[in-house]
């Protein structure tokens, strides 16, 4: 078998495993952002911080959010564990959420289809990290409607850093994009607070942004705006008029940055090259 066969299926079997991961950052991590943000407040206005005991990305164990029970190791099986059981917890009989077989065999497909597309290698590797980190995001604005800093500057920082020695794109066009997409939803962002005095998108959304110009450059900002407001506004459509949807209610962008910076990964040439860019 060829490295970058070999590649290929190790990166969908450590996908699966890297998405039962996922999942749990995805549950936990607004939670600790929330966690901390309380305790700061209640920090600020002089009062007494009870002790809720630790909670991290690594304690207390995954447990079943019915009945508490502390999960087995055969039932935290990416996938295999969920169909198994048939969707159910083995201790009450509650349904488990479909979102977690989902994420995991989702993190795998795209891993594999990462790996297949720039084979062994450090642009491979990496690759497969922004991934992961896409769909966390990906999947935590969807939720709460927040990216988290602590994923963001990151993945931003990563992307100067691989640029270096020009791994996607020249560290010039990198910081420049990195600058440009910040800057590019900040100006929006108060243009249409200014004019209609709300608030359009979150402060995350420029930081995704800047990180996607990082790693991609630039000349891709324009490409993955276009993309994601067209999915976006796409699925808005949708939600209103299929699933009722308020117009009030606000529709997370995150996750159409995060999509249209995958697909502009992989195929940013080809996309502007049909977009005429």
């Amino acid at each position: 078998m060829s490295p970058d066969a070999l590649f290929l299926v190790a990166a969908a079997v450590v996908g699966l495993i890297v998405g039962s991961f996922l999942n749990v950052v995805i549950h936990r991590l607004p939670k600790m952002m929330d966690t901390e943000w309380r305790s700061q407040c209640a920090e600020l206005r002089g009062e007494l911080i009870a002790d809720g005991g630790r909670y991290n990305l690594w304690t207390p164990r995954s447990q079943c959010p019915s009945c508490g029970t502390q999960l087995r190791a055969i039932d935290n099986v990416p996938v295999l564990s969920w169909l198994m059981l048939g969707g159910r917890c083995a201790h009450c009989a509650a349904k488990i959420s479909l979102r977690y077989p989902i994420v995991e065999a989702l993190t795998a497909i795209l891993s594999a289809l990462v790996a297949w597309h720039f084979g062994w290698g450090l642009a491979g590797v990496v690759a497969i990290v922004f991934t992961w980190t896409l769909l966390a995001l990906t999947f935590i604005d969807a939720d709460t409607t927040l990216l988290p800093d602590s994923m963001t500057l990151p993945l931003l920082w990563m992307g100067l850093l691989i640029n270096l020695e020009g791994t996607f794109v020249p560290l010039r066009d990198a910081v420049i994009g990195a600058a440009a997409g910040y800057l590019i939803l900040w100006s929006v962002y108060w243009l249409f607070k200014l004019s209609t005095g709300k608030e359009g998108m979150g402060y995350g959304d420029f930081k995704l942004l800047a990180a996607l110009g990082a790693w991609m450059g630039w000349k891709m900002l324009l490409p993955i705006i276009l993309l994601s407001s067209v999915v976006g506004a796409l699925v808005g459509v949708v939600l209103i008029v299929l699933a009722r949807r308020g117009r009030e209610i606000p529709i997370p962008f995150g996750p159409y940055l995060a999509a249209a910076g995958f697909i502009a990964l992989l195929y940013g040439n080809d996309l502007t090259r049909i977009l005429g860019f």
